[in-house]
C-alpha cells in the first residue's frame, strides 16, 4: 500500500473500487449461493469418492456459469463501465476485475475441500503463495511497467491463475475424477434460496462505494476503499480463525448430544475474544496505519477505519452457521433484503451530508441493526448458549476504547495523550483476558504446543 498509494491516484482507486463492486456482484450471482452450500453437504458426502464428485461437479457447474457471464461482460464491458464506474474509458478493467473475481471464487472450492479435511497446512501454503504471488505481479505490472491501476487486477489475475492450474493439477492426481449430481442437487437445494441474499446482500455490502461514486467523486470512493482495506484486515484474521472452528462447529452440530448448544458457545469464546482484540488494535492504532501507509491524501480516512473496524468484529455471530444447519436459508435471503433497505435508507442522506465518513457511519448503524435481527432469528433456529457476561465485557472495552479515542482525535487532544490511552485500553483488554480465564498459563502451552509442531521457520 506505501508504494502502490504513491503510484496511483485517489481516482484511480475509486474505479478499481467500482470495478470490483460488478465483479463481485455478478460472480456472486453466479456462484448460486454453492460456496455455503457445499460446504454444508460436505459433511453428508464425506466419504472420499462421494466428496471428490461432490467438489468436481460444483466445479463444473460454477464454471459454466460463470463462462457465461464472463462472455456478456466482454462483449458490453463499455456500456457496464458507464453504468457502474461512471465512464467507458473503464472497460477493460471491469473485465479483468470479473476475471480475477471469478477464479478466485473457483479456487476456493479447492480451500473449502482442504480446510473440511482439516488440512491446514496446505491451505495455509496456498493461502500465501497466493497473497506474496498477487504483491509480486502487481508490482511489476504497476511500478515497473506503469500500466496503471489494470496492473493490480492483472497481478491478482496471474497468481489466482497460476495457483488455481496447481491445485487442479494436485487434486486431480489424488483424488478421481468423478461427478457427484446428487451432492450437487443436495447442495442446490440449499444454496438457491441463497441466491436472492447474494443478489440484494452485495447490494448491500458495495453500496457505500456505489453511492459515493455516484454522489461524490471516484475520488471519495478511493479514500473509502483504501479505508476498508485497512479495518478489513481484522475481518480477514477473524475469517482465517473461522476456518479452525468452523468444522468443529459443524460436527457439533451433527451430533446427537444435547449439551453441544452450550459447548460451541464455551467453545467460541476464546474465538471471539482474538477475533475482537485484532479488531481493537485496528481501530485504536487506524491513524499511524494510514499515516504510514498512505500520503496525506487519504489521512481523512482514519475514522472510517475505526467505525467498520468495530462493525467488522460484531459479524463474528454472523459468521456462525446455524440458519445454514437448520436449512433455513430463506430466512437468511429475507434478512438480507431488510439490511439493504436500512443500507440504502440511512446511507443515502450520511453520504450526501458527509462523504466517506457518512458512508462508514451508515455502514455501521445498518449492519448492526440488521446483525442483531439475524442473531435472535439464528438462536431461534438453533440455539447457541453463548457465555453473555465474558461477551459483554469484551465488547465494553473494544466499543469504549475505540470511541474513546475517535472523541479525542476529533478535540485535537495531543497526540501523547490519545497513545497512553491506546495503551491503556490494550492492557484493560489483556486483563479482562485473564480474569475471564483465556489468557491462562493452559492455553498458553498448549498455543505453544501448536507452535512447535509447525515446520521451521513458522515454529519460531
Amino acid at each position: 500500500m506505501p508504494v502502490f498509494t504513491r503510484l496511483l491516484t485517489k481516482e484511480d482507486y475509486g474505479a478499481w473500487a467500482l470495478a470490483q463492486v460488478y465483479a463481485v456482484f455478478v460472480t456472486g450471482i453466479g456462484n448460486f449461493g454453492l460456496s455455503i452450500g457445499y460446504e454444508r453437504s460436505f459433511f453428508e458426502h464425506r466419504q472420499s469418492a462421494r466428496a471428490a464428485g461432490l467438489l468436481y461437479a460444483t466445479l463444473f457447474f460454477v464454471l459454466t456459469t460463470l463462462s457465461i457471464i464472463g462472455l456478456v461482460t466482454y462483449f458490453y464491458r463499455y456500456q457496464l463501465a458507464k453504468l457502474f464506474i461512471g465512464s467507458s474509458d473503464h472497460g477493460g478493467l471491469l473485465f479483468w476485475s470479473f476475471c480475477a473475481m471469478a477464479i478466485v471464487t473457483l479456487k476456493n472450492y479447492y480451500l473449502i475441500y482442504l480446510k473440511n479435511t482439516e488440512n491446514a497446512w496446505a491451505f495455509i501454503w496456498y493461502t500465501i503463495d497466493e497473497t506474496l504471488l498477487t504483491l509480486g505481479f502487481s508490482l511489476v505490472f504497476v511500478a515497473w511497467l506503469h500500466v496503471g491501476i489494470i496492473g493490480m487486477v492483472w497481478g491478482q489475475l496471474a497468481s489466482s491463475g497460476l495457483v488455481i492450474a496447481i491445485l487442479t493439477f494436485r487434486f486431480s492426481a489424488t483424488l478421481p475424477v468423478c461427478l457427484n449430481y446428487q451432492g450437487l442437487k443436495d447442495s442446490l437445494r440449499i444454496s438457491l434460496p441463497l441466491t436472492p441474499r447474494i443478489f440484494f446482500g452485495v447490494i448491500g455490502s458495495q453500496f457505500d462505494k456505489y453511492m459515493l461514486g455516484l454522489l461524490g467523486t471516484l475520488g471519495g470512493a478511493g479514500v473509502y476503499n483504501i479505508a476498508q482495506k485497512i479495518a478489513n484486515t481484522s475481518f480477514i484474521f477473524m475469517t482465517a480463525i473461522q476456518n479452525v472452528y468452523s468444522p468443529q462447529v459443524y460436527q457439533r452440530m451433527f451430533s446427537s448430544n444435547s449439551e453441544d448448544g452450550r459447548n460451541i458457545g464455551r467453545y467460541l469464546t476464546p474465538f471471539l475474544y482474538i477475533s475482537a482484540f485484532i479488531g481493537l488494535v485496528v481501530a485504536l492504532f487506524a491513524e499511524e496505519a494510514i499515516s504510514l501507509l498512505t500520503p496525506k491524501d487519504y489521512h481523512g480516512a482514519a475514522d472510517s477505519v475505526t467505525i467498520l473496524s468495530l462493525l467488522y468484529v460484531t459479524y463474528f455471530f454472523g459468521k456462525q452457521p446455524q440458519l445454514i444447519y437448520a436449512k433455513k436459508t430463506i430466512i437468511t435471503s429475507m434478512l438480507t433484503i431488510l439490511g439493504i433497505g436500512l443500507n440504502i435508507a440511512i446511507n443515502v442522506p450520511l453520504i450526501r451530508r458527509w462523504g466517506a465518513i457518512g458512508a462508514a457511519f451508515g455502514t455501521f448503524l445498518s449492519g448492526i441493526i440488521v446483525g442483531v435481527v439475524s442473531f435472535f432469528v439464528s438462536q431461534r433456529c438453533y440455539r447457541i448458549d453463548w457465555e453473555y457476561y465474558k461477551i459483554g465485557f469484551i465488547f465494553s472495552i473494544l466499543f469504549g476504547s475505540a470511541i474513546t479515542i475517535m472523541v479525542m482525535r476529533q478535540s485535537d487532544v495531543a497526540y501523547q495523550v490519545r497513545l497512553v490511552t491506546k495503551m491503556i485500553g490494550i492492557l484493560l483488554y489483556v486483563y479482562l483476558g485473564v480474569k475471564i480465564k483465556i489468557l491462562s498459563m493452559d492455553n498458553v502451552k498448549t498455543f505453544r504446543g501448536m507452535l512447535n509442531t509447525l515446520p521451521w521457520p513458522f515454529s519460531r
